[in-house]
């Protein structure tokens, strides 16, 4: 399976405004724009002309102009009117390189790689009209993007680096729990740990007991639904998605989408909580090496409480991804 031909996110819906807005997916210049009609386009971010950056341009009548001559193209990637030759029809071969673009989840996502067996990643809690879903990020992050799902499912780590907060030194140990094998990656459950403040309306220590779900190469789900008597808010509960932009094959943009069931909390108080957890996360994934993720058992030491990690990296290595790993 080729990365180029999966569904990536690029960029933040409201971040693309009137201007073209450049971006880098899996190690292309890529511009993103908008219509007349508001709707995302994403092309090579090179004029086909003489090789300058579509971003420096601008907008001009629903089309995309280049900077350095004017030349102006559709969402289409054909080229529509060169200034200098005002009755030149442009022919085919003058034309920018094209990409699939779509905004799902508050984001842009592209497919550098026509291909319709893939689609942009499910995160099942958006049609739930019982929680409020906003995203959290970006976050750039100097490692692959398979560093940060790995992080995502193991749970060993909350004791040490999210101490008085997801998990305590005093008590680090993971109980068994069960990993199956999906089509698009795992699904881990009967994932438990004893958590001091397992989100942001916690007044008590619990055991929270979580879902992992791998549902696209670089996207993770974790649904978690704590003690009632250790939340403040009645009928609390949270669904996250992990989106992961692979910018190179050592540097990932992140975006977290929260669904959570708290119509009445400003977003910031959400957010905070989710910064706070993962700026603990960050320092940690950008320390270790290599950063591309080994997929090759005898590189890195393993254990049982590794399991979602170790299928994960099976996946992987099933599918043959190869982009951000080795």
């Amino acid at each position: 399976m080729k990365e180029a031909s999966l569904w990536h996110p690029v960029a933040a819906s409201d971040a693309l405004q009137a201007d073209p807005l450049g971006v880098q997916l899996l190690g292309e210049a890529v511009v993103l724009w908008r219509d007349a009609t508001g709707q995302a386009h994403a092309l090579a971010d090179q004029c086909p002309h003489r090789g300058a950056k579509l971003s420096l341009g601008r907008v001009c009548g629903g089309r995309l102009e280049c900077p350095y001559h004017g030349w102006q193209f559709s969402g289409d990637g054909a080229c529509r009117h060169v200034p200098a030759l005002p009755d030149f029809v442009p022919p085919s071969g003058h034309a920018a390189r094209v990409y699939a673009a779509q905004e799902r989840y508050g984001l842009v996502w592209v497919q550098l790689q026509a291909d319709t067996s893939h689609t942009v990643p499910e995160f099942a809690a958006e049609t739930d009209g019982q929680l409020r879903k906003l995203n959290c990020g970006p976050y750039d992050v100097a490692t692959s993007a398979p560093r940060i799902i790995e992080n995502f499912l193991d749970m060993a780590h909350f004791g040490f680096v999210h101490d008085g907060w997801l998990g305590m030194r005093a008590a680090p140990a993971i109980d068994d729990y069960t990993v199956a094998p999906t089509p698009t990656g795992l699904r881990a459950t009967q994932c438990k740990a004893w958590q001091p403040q397992s989100n942001v309306h916690s007044t008590a220590p619990a055991q929270v007991e979580y879902t992992y779900e791998v549902v696209a190469p670089y996207t993770a789900v974790l649904t978690k639904v704590p003690d009632a008597a250790s939340v403040a808010l009645q009928g609390f509960r949270e669904s996250i998605a992990l989106f992961i932009c692979p910018i190179t094959p050592e540097t990932s943009r992140v975006w977290f989408r929260l669904a959570m069931a708290d119509f009445e909390s400003p977003d910031t108080k959400l957010q905070d909580f989710q910064h706070t957890i993962f700026m603990q996360d960050k320092p940690v994934l950008e320390s270790q090496t290599p950063k591309r993720l080994p997929l090759d058992v005898r590189t890195e030491a393993h254990t049982a409480a590794d399991k979602a990690s170790s299928a994960y990296r099976r996946f992987l290595k099933q599918e043959t991804i190869t982009f951000g790993v080795c």
